[in-house]
């Protein structure tokens, strides 16, 4: 049985359609990604998904159950890690946790017994009786996670879990999540982080203007949607390099700020001539799924 199946749902606001027609489906045990930029649907795509927004089309299981005819039940299997923190700062590390489990209708003293280790896995067993405005943006993530996994969910939503962090909170927050899906746990990830996504997702689907454009294991999109070679050249001769011979030897170039992106199934050409000229720097890597991304969706910023 899936975990999570959505089938053709759409939700508008006004005049613009923010999901559209979007079809998805989670497995037990796996974790599937959701990526886009801005703008794109994946917070919509996710409230949608977790019975706190009505579609104005298709259809929502969980569990097996509609939604949001039966959100509320199903969502007591459910864990939530939002987009920003919303801890109560009122209440210590502890306090938090302990609340937060009443909402299940979890008895105090069962709550009381998990608390320790989801201090410990948060890496917070020190700071139980700290109050949320002592700790860091790190820690509060970590005890959002934490929260999150107070009534032993099966399927765990996280938004752009690790957004504004530092990149050894980041870290940190990876490491946690694998012990997740260690111990069996389903995850439903949103992030703008294309190294997240090929860290921890099995499968993943790209999201722009309220569509599901692609769809895969990141490994496979990368092969089919992009050549496995890439060169990126930098400095002010760039652009005259890329139109006297990068565009000739390269399947397809773009050109982003002072940079260019050279694409290619073989880059020896390109590197033994870039050696050959003096002012120019290069680097040459193996493709990415930041690179099919921005193929699919598009290099210009989003505001929104």
């Amino acid at each position: 049985m899936q975990y999570l199946r959505a089938t053709r749902v759409r939700k508008s606001y006004g005049t613009r359609e923010v999901v559209a027609g979007v079809d998805l489906e989670l497995k037990p045990g796996e974790c599937f990604g959701l990526l886009g930029p801005n703008g794109a649907g994946k917070t919509t795509t996710l409230r949608l998904c977790l019975g706190l927004t009505d579609p104005d089309g298709g259809e929502i299981t969980m569990f097996g159950l509609p939604v949001p005819a039966r959100a509320r039940e199903a969502r007591l299997r459910v864990g939530v890690v939002p987009q920003a923190d919303n801890l109560d700062p009122d209440f210590t590390v502890h306090e938090n946790l302990l609340v937060y489990g009443r909402y299940f209708g979890i008895p105090a003293a069962k709550i009381e017994r998990r608390i320790p280790a989801l201090l410990e896995f948060a890496g917070l067993a020190a700071r139980a009786e700290a109050r949320i405005q002592t700790l860091s943006g790190g820690m509060k993530r970590r005890l959002t996670l934490a929260r999150a996994l107070v009534n032993d969910p099966d399927l765990i939503f996280l938004d752009e879990p690790t957004t504004g962090l530092d990149p050894q909170a980041r870290h940190l927050i990876w490491e946690r999540l694998r012990q997740l899906l260690n111990q069996g746990k389903t995850i439903f990830l949103t992030t703008h982080f294309m190294d997240e996504a090929e860290r921890l997702c099995h499968r993943l689907a790209i999201m722009d203007q309220g569509r599901i454009i692609a769809d895969g294991a990141p490994r496979a999109l990368i092969a089919t949607h992009i050549e496995p070679q890439v060169v990126e050249v930098f400095g002010d001769g760039a652009e005259a390099w890329a139109a006297d011979f990068g565009r000739q030897a390269a399947e397809r170039c773009e050109k982003t700020g002072e940079t260019i992106f050279c694409y290619t199934h073989d880059a020896d050409p390109l590197v033994h001539d870039l050696d050959r000229r003096n002012g120019l720097r290069y680097l040459h890597r193996p493709a990415n799924l930041e690179d099919v991304f921005l193929k699919l969706t598009g290099r210009e910023l989003r505001d929104s």
